[in-house]
Order: C-alpha cells, then sequence, then structure tokens
C-alpha cells in the first residue's frame, strides 16, 4: 500500500520523466499548463500537491492520459535522465555545428562558380 509520500515520489517523478522526454524546462511546461514555474517545482520536489484541474492540465501538457502520472513503473533514474539529455544536447550542438559548416562550404563554392 502506498502512503502520500510515495504518491507525491510518483508524481513528481513522472512528471519530470515526460517533462524531459518532451525536452521541455519547468518554465515551458508552467507556460503550457498554465502555473506558476515556482508552483511546478514545488510538484516536481513533493513540496506542493496539485488540483484535479492542474493533473488534468498537466496531463494534456505532457500528451498523456493522467494516469500515467501515477503509474510507479514509469519511472526512470533522474540521473539516467539527466545523462541522456546530455547526450541529446551534445548531439544537437554537433549536427548544428556541422550543418553550419556544410552551409558555408556550400555558399563558397557557389559563390567560386558566380
Amino acid at each position: 500500500m502506498i502512503d502520500e509520500v510515495g504518491l507525491r515520489s510518483i508524481l513528481s517523478q513522472n512528471i519530470k520523466q515526460h517533462r524531459y522526454r518532451k525536452g521541455w524546462s519547468q518554465a515551458k511546461l508552467a507556460e503550457e499548463v498554465g502555473i506558476s514555474t515556482n508552483y511546478l517545482s514545488d510538484i516536481e520536489t513533493k513540496r506542493g500537491w496539485v488540483s484535479p484541474l492542474t493533473l488534468v492540465n498537466l496531463a494534456n501538457a505532457l500528451e498523456i492520459d493522467v494516469f500515467e502520472l501515477f503509474r510507479p513503473e514509469r519511472s526512470v533514474p533522474e540521473d539516467l535522465l539527466n545523462t541522456v539529455n546530455k547526450c541529446l544536447d551534445d548531439f544537437s550542438t554537433s549536427l548544428r555545428i556541422s550543418f553550419e559548416k556544410a552551409l558555408v562550404d556550400s555558399m563558397n563554392k557557389t559563390r567560386k562558380n558566380l
């Protein structure tokens, strides 16, 4: 049987997991839900609780069903999520740099041919 602390923990982990999956900051999710960033931070750190309307708005913004926010088996260790997000950021940066270099090279070749 789960207690309130356990339920808050599951909820906070699942919100973070789904927010990370979308690549959103707390500020972005808070804006989508219509709540303050401080309030979302309180929810994600188990200091705050949510109304039914906020739960519905969170689920809609994250594009999941409300019950997904309470599924304990969906939680992923935060350090793993942070590592994956760091790798994605690094990859994105590398891809952007490669694209910019290819674009500059292409523009230079076009200029030479004119």
